[in-house]
């Protein structure tokens, strides 16, 4: 769950009605109830948790760690203005003999960030319940999804984040109002690190088609990107872009040359014709903002 404030975000049941926030972040990621649960649990002691300071006790340290952690397969992650990014996360999850992880009341996942480190996060996103296959007695990998909201997500989080795991044992303890005493909780911090990106368009149109050889060619397109703040795709301007070309018959791109985006994202220049072929624009990414390249538009010289 988005929280708008300087404090912190707490994912779980945590009414949004409740806070400050701009009516188009207003949407809530999906996060299954039992996971919710956990994650007021691993954040109490920060003041994450909507029960910080409510409940009793302080959890032990559960005897578990993280290993072999991949987020979205080691690529980093682009998320547009509409579509639920579902995230497919793995881990290796080693603990000690007394720890039965298969218990209806134990759960393990892993936390996206944006912070310095888990405990000082200023937003994140939690798996669901990890699905784990043992490999030994106190060896299992596990499978999660993490489900990104483009609706709970501002420009701001666009950049650099950071995984964690986190495994709660609750030991027959009520997961809404637990004597934490008797709760295990293990943090691994940090596992991976990230780009969480805005994803990019890039176009393009050469003409005339067809065009005699060694008359003009004019290259128009457009580079944006997604706007987190209002869930629209804005020209991403001021950006080097490649004009690139390929002949007919070829599978290599070569830069023709390199232009920039104008102020409101367009994309323009000319080129003298020469043989059948391929235009291309070409955009390298920014932290921010993930490469793309335009589908090809071919032009026939006559």
């Amino acid at each position: 769950m988005r929280i708008r404030a300087t404090v912190a975000a707490v994912t779980g049941a945590l009414a949004l009605s409740a806070f400050a926030v701009p009516a188009a972040q207003a949407a809530e990621p999906k996060v299954p109830a039992d996971i919710a649960a956990a994650s007021e649990v691993v954040h109490a002691d920060s003041g994450r948790s909507a029960f910080a300071g409510a409940v009793e006790g302080e959890p032990y340290a559960l005897n578990a760690t993280f290993s072999s952690v991949k987020v979205n397969n080691g690529k980093n992650i682009s998320v547009g203005t509409t579509n639920l990014v579902k995230v497919p996360v793995s881990f290796k999850l080693t603990h000690g003999a007394d720890v039965d992880i298969h218990a209806d009341d134990f759960f393990a996942g892993i936390e996206l960030y944006r912070g310095a480190s888990f405990e000082e996060s200023a937003f994140f996103f939690d798996s669901n319940d990890a699905s784990c296959t043992d490999s030994s007695a106190t060896v299992a990998n596990c499978k999660a999804t993490v489900e990104i909201d483009p609706f709970a997500l501002l420009n701001e989080d666009a950049g650099s984040w950071k995984a964690a795991g986190f495994a709660v044992a609750f030991n027959g303890e009520n997961p809404d109002e637990p004597n934490l005493d008797k709760v295990g909780v293990a943090v691994t911090d940090p596992t991976n690190s990230f780009k969480l990106q805005r994803f990019s368009k890039l176009t393009v149109n050469a003409s005339p088609e067809p065009v005699k050889k060694g008359k003009t060619i004019t290259v128009t397109g457009k580079l944006s990107r997604a706007n987190w703040d209002d869930n629209k795709y804005h020209g991403y301007t001021n950006q080097s872009v490649k004009l690139q070309f390929r002949k007919k018959n070829s599978d290599t791109y070569t830069t023709v040359k390199t232009i920039k985006s104008n102020s409101t994202g367009e994309l323009k220049t000319t080129v003298k014709a020469s043989v059948d072929g391929y235009f291309r624009y070409s955009f390298a990414g920014t932290t921010t903002t993930p490469a793309v390249n335009a589908a090809g538009d071919f032009v026939d010289v006559q």
